[in-house]
C-alpha cells in the first residue's frame, strides 16, 4: 500500500486527565461527581453511552496521579508500567451523564458510598471526600468510534426490555433508558439501600421504573429477586429464596455473545420478543440466571447477566 493510500485508524479509547468540577451528594448513598477538562474532548459519544464501562484511576496515598500516557489503546500497559506503590487504584464505573457543549465536555459519575467497615474501597473513600479541583484519569470509548467494546446492552429488535439491578447498576440502567429510543417499552427494577436513594430518570413513557428500597438489615437481592420473578410469573417468587453464588472470585459475566462459564451457544435464529439486562451483586445475578434460564425457560440468547461485584470480596480493576 502506498504512502498516499495509507490511513491511520483513530484509537479506540480515550485516556483523559480530568478535574473535578462539581461534587453533589444526591442521596444518602450516592455521590455525583462531575469531571471536566480539555482532555475529555473526545471522550464518549452523546446518545450512545448506554451501559458503557469506563475506568477511573485514583491516586495512591501520595495523592500524585501516575504519569499515564499514550493514545488510549495502551492504557493498561501504561498503568502496569508504573511501580505498584505509585500507580494508585483502578476501578470500573458507568457514565451517568455525558454533556458536550460549546464550553467543552463534562462527565457525571455516580458513586455508591459503601462506607461501612469492611465494605469500603478506594473509590468510595475518594468520592466521599472529593473536592473541586482534584484530578483523576478517565479511560473510556473515544467519540465516534463504533467498535470500542464495553457496551453490553444490545436489545436488537426486541419489542420490550426487562432491566434489573442493585444500586451499583442504577447509573447504567438510568443511562440506558435515557439513551434508548422514546418508543421503547418494558420495565426496570432497581434495588437501592433506602427510599431517599430513589433518583429521577428520564425513561421512555412505555418503560415502567420500579424502585425497590431494601428493608434495613436485609442483604442485596432481598427485594430485587422476588420482584423480577413475580413479574415474570414465577409461582415461587414469594417463597424464601436463597442467593446462590458461584465458586471462586470470578464474576458471572454472560451476554448473548459470550459466557465466562464456558458455555457455547449459537447465535439467535430470530429476533427475541423480549430482552433482559441484569447486573449487580454476582450472587444475586447468578440466582436470577438460574431461575430465568432453568425454571422459566428464558432463552440464554435473550439475556445479559453481569456480576458487577461480589459480596465480601474487594474487587480490583
Amino acid at each position: 500500500m502506498s504512502a498516499e493510500t495509507t490511513t491511520t485508524e483513530r484509537p479506540t479509547y480515550a485516556l483523559a486527565r480530568a478535574e473535578v468540577r462539581r461534587v453533589e451528594r444526591v442521596s444518602p448513598n450516592f455521590a455525583r461527581v462531575t469531571f471536566g477538562g480539555g482532555q475529555l474532548s473526545e471522550f464518549g459519544t452523546p446518545g450512545e453511552v448506554f451501559d458503557a464501562r469506563i475506568k477511573l484511576v485514583f491516586p495512591p496515598a501520595s495523592g500524585i496521579l501516575p504519569p499515564l500516557d499514550g493514545d488510549g489503546d495502551d492504557w493498561w500497559g501504561s498503568f502496569l508500567a508504573v511501580p505498584e506503590a505509585e500507580r494508585g487504584s483502578m476501578r470500573t464505573y458507568s457514565v451517568r451523564q455525558l454533556r458536550v457543549t460549546d464550553a467543552g465536555t463534562e462527565v457525571d459519575v455516580d458513586f455508591v458510598l459503601h462506607l461501612e467497615p469492611g465494605l469500603s474501597g478506594p473509590a468510595s473513600r475518594w468520592a466521599s471526600a472529593a473536592t473541586v479541583g482534584q484530578e483523576l484519569f478517565l479511560i473510556g470509548p473515544r467519540r465516534g468510534v463504533a467498535d470500542h467494546g464495553g457496551i453490553e446492552y444490545a436489545p436488537g429488535n426486541a419489542g420490550s426490555v426487562v432491566l434489573a439491578g442493585d444500586e451499583t447498576a442504577a447509573p447504567a440502567i438510568a443511562r440506558i433508558l435515557e439513551d434508548a429510543p422514546r418508543d421503547l417499552t418494558g420495565v426496570a427494577f432497581i434495588e437501592v439501600p433506602s427510599p431517599p436513594d430513589v433518583l429521577p430518570i428520564d425513561a421512555p413513557a412505555g418503560v415502567e421504573v420500579r424502585w425497590l428500597p431494601r428493608t434495613p438489615g436485609q442483604l442485596h437481592g432481598h427485594e430485587l429477586i422476588p420482584a423480577v420473578l413475580g413479574y415474570l410469573g414465577d409461582a415461587d417468587a414469594d417463597d424464601e429464596i436463597t442467593v446462590k453464588d458461584i465458586e471462586g472470585e470470578e464474576l458471572l459475566w454472560e451476554t448473548p455473545a459470550h459466557s465466562n462459564l464456558g458455555e457455547e451457544f449459537a447465535s439467535a435464529d430470530a429476533p427475541a420478543e423480549r430482552y433482559f439486562w441484569i447486573a449487580g451483586e454476582s450472587g444475586v445475578v447468578t440466582t436470577l440466571r438460574r431461575h430465568l434460564v432453568k425454571d422459566l425457560g428464558v432463552d440464554r440468547k435473550q439475556v445479559a447477566f453481569m456480576g458487577y461485584w461480589r459480596r465480601g470480596v474487594a474487587m480490583r480493576g
